[in-house]
C-alpha cells in the first residue's frame, strides 16, 4: 500500500497499477492525458443514461396510473409501515458512503475505497431486507396486494423498485471485485462512477415513491 501511494507521487509506479496511472485522467485531479480525458463520455456512460431515461419513463407511467386510480371512490389509504423510515435512512446512508468512496479514490486511498464500496453494498442489501420486513408488517395487519388499490400500488412499486436496486447491488459487487484486485486497469474509476450514477438515481427514485405514496 505504501509503495503504491509512493509511486503516485514519484511516477515510479508502472502503467496500469494502482490509481497512479495517468489514464484515470480527471479522477486523479491532475494529468488529463489518458483515456478518461480524451473520452469523457463513453459508450458505457451512454448506456447508463439510456437505462435511466427508460426507468424514468416507466415510473412516470406508474405515477400517472397511481394518480388516476387514487381519484376513485374506493380508494382506501393504508397505514405507513414503520420500518420504511429506517429503510429510507439506510438508502440515504448508502449514497453518502458511495460518495466517500469516490472521494478516497481521487486521493489514491485504495483500502478506504474498498471499505466504502463494501459498506455501500451492505447498506443496499440491508435496504432490500428491510423492504421485505415492510411487506411482512403489512401482511400482519391483513393488508395484501388485492386488499385495496393503494396496497396494490404499494406492493407493485416497491417490488419493481427493489428489483432495480438489486441490479445496483450486483453492479456494486462487480465494481468491488475489480477494485479488490492487486492489479488495476483504467476501467476501475469509470466502473465506480457508473455505479454511482445509477445508485443515486435509484435512491432518489425511492424518495420520490415514498413521498408519492405516503406524504402527498
Amino acid at each position: 500500500m505504501a509503495e503504491e501511494m509512493t509511486g503516485t507521487k514519484t511516477g515510479s509506479t508502472p502503467a496500469g497499477r494502482g490509481f497512479a496511472d495517468n489514464s484515470f485522467g480527471d479522477f486523479g485531479g491532475e494529468g488529463g492525458g489518458g483515456r478518461e480525458a480524451t473520452l469523457p463520455f463513453n459508450t458505457a456512460q451512454l448506456g447508463v443514461w439510456a437505462l435511466l431515461a427508460t426507468l424514468s419513463m416507466l415510473f412516470a407511467g406508474f405515477t400517472s396510473a397511481y394518480l388516476v386510480r387514487r381519484a376513485g371512490t374506493d380508494w382506501q389509504r393504508i397505514s405507513l409501515p414503520s420500518i420504511l423510515w429506517f429503510n429510507t435512512a439506510l438508502l440515504l446512508s448508502s449514497s453518502i458512503t458511495l460518495e466517500l468512496g469516490r472521494a478516497c479514490m481521487r486521493r489514491w486511498r485504495t483500502n478506504a475505497v474498498r471499505g466504502w464500496l463494501l459498506a455501500t453494498t451492505m447498506l443496499g442489501l440491508a435496504f432490500l431486507v428491510g423492504q421485505l420486513f415492510a411487506w411482512q408488517q403489512l401482511a400482519a395487519q391483513g393488508v395484501y396486494v388485492p386488499t385495496s388499490p393503494h396496497s396494490s400500488f404499494f406492493y407493485m412499486l416497491t417490488g419493481v423498485h427493489g428489483v432495480h436496486l438489486l441490479g445496483g447491488v450486483l453492479a456494486l459487487f462487480f465494481a468491488l471485485s475489480r477494485v479488490w484486485r492487486t492489479r488495476w486497469s483504467p476501467d476501475e474509476p469509470n466502473a465506480v462512477n457508473l455505479c454511482a450514477t445509477y445508485w443515486h438515481f435509484v435512491d432518489g427514485l425511492w424518495l420520490y415513491l415514498f413521498l408519492l405514496m405516503f406524504a402527498w
